[in-house]
């Protein structure tokens, strides 16, 4: 699917031309727009966009039962049930658990809703699509906010991935992890913040003889913003796409191209971000090919073979690709014939609203002409 361009860039970035020294320290900050702009979605819809639409395709939990979950204990339950099934997350859902998907599942976050503590642990599994979901501070022990191993045709979309940058690197883990083998993997208009090591593709050096020919992974219109390293990390990699996306503020490295990997990065931006493309930390380098990049100028990485992708797509343009910053993460409402109305709320006695000036003379207001008009009835 070839999809369409977007409003325009934020102005800094047709000013930037190469890539900004490491900083003596990195104080995170933003330099872009409110993400503000909303698209409209089903939650039956199928991957089509980056490889997850290619090998056997990743329709989720389409044709499945819907539920929609409120706690950890049924979101657990519904995530690791084996069959389809469209998982929807309603309201705030926190604690600490790694959660094991099975196959064939579709999870859905509604408009609001957040999920804080819990990882997720999609290992030899197949057609899981994770779709505007917002996901926080998972700590070490309950592994990656997502975590990818051994699976195949995974469709990560419109996500907001985060933890802080308040405990060391190793308080969390990854944001978003990919590897053992991992294979037809899309992660598209995701939101990825304020963590010190983002995305891994590939876990160790040792480890040929079962990633070589594997990992083809796509990143495309993503949002990386504050982030340490790992932007992502790339061992191995047979084919890994990276198209617009919008880099802010990255810390220590950008991509990092390792173990003969091959990379394509194009149409895509780098603000007041250190060593933008790189291949270090391996006993072996990795490759790049670098097409439209702004804040990369300074690029030593050997350049490679992966020169096009099996799948259509457009470039925005890297001057243009600042509107990611609007159209990143937890963006999407669900059409009304899709999604589950939101499960009923306790009935509770509702508190007595503050109301502000406004809506106080409204309601005099009111009170004046109702009475206004009893007395002209009683008159007549």
């Amino acid at each position: 699917m070839k999809f369409s361009g977007i409003a325009s860039s934020v102005a800094v970035l047709a000013a930037v031309a190469s890539a900004t020294p490491t900083p003596a320290s990195w104080t995170p900050k933003s330099l872009l727009a409110t993400r503000t702009i909303e698209k409209r979605a089903s939650v039956e819809d199928a991957c089509d966009i980056g490889f997850c639409t290619e090998g056997t395709g990743t329709t989720g939990g389409a044709g499945g039962p819907t539920t929609t979950v409120t706690s950890l204990a049924d979101y657990q339950a519904a995530l690791e049930a084996e069959g389809a099934a469209i998982v929807v997350v309603n309201g705030a859902i926190s604690g600490s658990a790694r959660i094991r998907l099975a196959s064939d599942k579709t999870v859905i976050g509604l408009p609001g809703s957040s999920i804080t503590g819990i990882g997720h642990y999609i290992n030899k599994q197949s057609n899981v699509i994770l779709r505007n979901l917002k996901i926080s501070k998972v700590v070490a022990a309950n592994g990656d906010a997502i975590g990818i191993q051994e699976s195949t045709n995974v469709w990560v979309d419109h996500c907001d991935l985060s933890s802080d940058l308040s405990h060391g690197k190793d308080f969390y883990d990854g944001l978003l992890d990919i590897t053992r083998a991992s294979d037809f993997i899309t992660v598209s208009n995701t939101y990825l913040h304020d963590h010190h090591k983002a995305s891994l593709i590939g876990h160790s050096d040792n480890n040929a003889a079962q990633d070589t020919g594997k990992f083809h992974v796509s990143y495309i219109n993503n949002h990386w913003e504050n982030t340490g390293s790992r932007n992502p990390s790339v061992r191995f990699g047979t084919a890994v796409h990276i198209v617009n996306n919008l880099y802010d503020n990255v810390g220590l490295t950008g991509v990092n191209a390792r173990m003969g990997a091959q990379v394509l990065v194009e149409s895509t931006s780098f603000v007041n971000s250190a060593n933008p493309i790189v291949s270090r930390d391996s006993k072996k380098t990795g490759f790049v090919v670098v097409k439209d990049v702004i804040g990369a100028a300074d690029n030593a990485v050997p350049k490679g073979t992966l020169t096009s992708v099996p799948y259509a797509y457009t470039a925005l343009g890297s001057a243009n690709v600042g509107s990611v910053a609007q159209t990143a993460g937890q963006k999407l409402t669900f059409d009304g014939s899709s999604a589950p109305a939101p499960a009923p709320a306790p009935a509770t006695k509702p508190s007595a609203p503050v109301a502000d000036d406004e809506e106080v003379e409204e309601v005099c207001t009111r009170r004046r002409v109702k009475k206004s008009l009893r007395r002209k009835a009683l008159r007549a």
